[in-house]
């Protein structure tokens, strides 16, 4: 785990609510084709064509992982022309002179292209089971759709039961529609979502939390995630994620695994108590030794003990060295620290 300074160690500790990307974050963010439903007008060979080839314009993973099953099941692609990614819906491209459409509902509502209420039934199944359903029309007509499925990491799950045991909130955002989110959030145990959110919305949802006095992690990989990673309270990045996200993030877990954010606000958590533990075993010596050191308490000794009870100038030299001395000592003990055990 890098942590890049001390603010971010320090205010781990507080936190009270995560945010999860879900892409790369709870899932391995490699997805794969996994049906491919066509209207009666077009073949699954013909719609995985158009599809594939207009897709090798997109850095989409969902977009990618159309193009790898185009590479795998057919002989070639051809080159899109006029690519165009269009944010929370989808993209528009011309392959082989034939305009192909790529995306979310609200991608076909925008260019007019109604969709038949067999294929809406057929996504709805796809969303309910986790599967993110792509709509594609070619040459302004409906010609199916295509689920795409993402593994979720095994131990997505136990990290974010770990958080909830610390008693903290879990979210997940994702530009997924509602139920394909749900679908995820029910398998990882989580209960709030923020789906259908525009890649640059993120930090918006950051923010909203923030605004209900809640101290915000936010943990994800990718370029998208980045201005959530920097409004959050702690960024936490995903060390199998992008340079950008890496670069704005305030925490970086450098095995791409979700149980070191709990070791991360746990080490937060020892290194504040171990801070506390310091201040009030220096400010003890203060209390106790500076008082006895100039002589307030010769009276009452003289009164109790019939002496007179100092501490010499070089004594009391010595305790305040051994004071700096303990606290230092007791700091260099964090060197020891171990994770919690975890049994995944």
């Amino acid at each position: 785990i890098l942590i890049k300074g001390g603010e971010p160690l320090e205010t781990a500790h507080k936190i009270d609510a995560v945010i999860l990307d879900k892409t790369g974050t709870i899932t391995f963010g490699k997805p794969e084709v996994t049906n491919i439903i066509t209207t009666k007008n077009f073949n699954e060979d013909e719609l995985l064509f158009y599809s594939a080839s207009a897709e090798q314009g997109s850095e989409h993973p969902l977009g990618k992982a159309i193009v790898r099953d185009g590479r795998n099941k057919l002989d070639e692609l051809e080159t899109p022309v006029d690519f165009e990614a269009i944010t929370g819906k989808g993209i528009t491209t011309t392959v082989s002179g034939k305009q192909v459409l790529i995306g979310n509902r609200k991608l076909l509502e925008t260019n007019g292209i109604p969709v038949t209420p067999e294929i809406e039934e057929v996504m709805s199944n796809f969303e309910n089971d986790g599967k993110t359903a792509m709509l594609i029309a070619i040459g302004n007509n409906l010609a199916g759709t295509i689920a795409v499925a993402d593994t979720v990491k095994p131990e997505s799950k136990f990290a974010i039961q770990a958080l909830k045991d610390m008693g903290i909130e879990t979210w997940m955002v994702t530009g997924d529609n509602v139920r394909t989110a749900h679908a995820i959030a029910r398998e990882v145990g989580i209960d709030n979502v923020f789906a259908e959110v525009a890649p640059g919305d993120k930090a918006e949802k950051v923010k909203e939390l923030q605004d209900e006095g809640r101290i915000v992690a936010m943990v994800g990989d990718g370029i998208n995630d980045s201005p959530a990673l920097a409004a959050a309270d702690v960024g936490i990045a995903i060390g199998a994620g992008t340079d950008i996200a890496i670069e704005t993030a305030d925490i970086v877990l450098m095995k791409n695994s979700l149980v070191d954010v709990i070791t991360a606000i746990d080490l937060s958590k020892k290194t504040f108590n171990r801070i506390k533990l310091n201040f009030g075993w220096a400010l003890g010596y203060n209390v106790a030794g500076i008082p006895i050191a100039t002589g307030i308490f010769i009276p009452l000794f003289r009164y109790l003990f019939n002496e007179t009870i100092m501490l010499p100038p070089t004594i009391a030299g010595l305790a305040m060295a051994f004071s700096s001395v303990s606290v230092v000592t007791s700091s260099l003990l964090l060197k020891r620290y171990k994770k919690p055990k975890m049994d995944l």
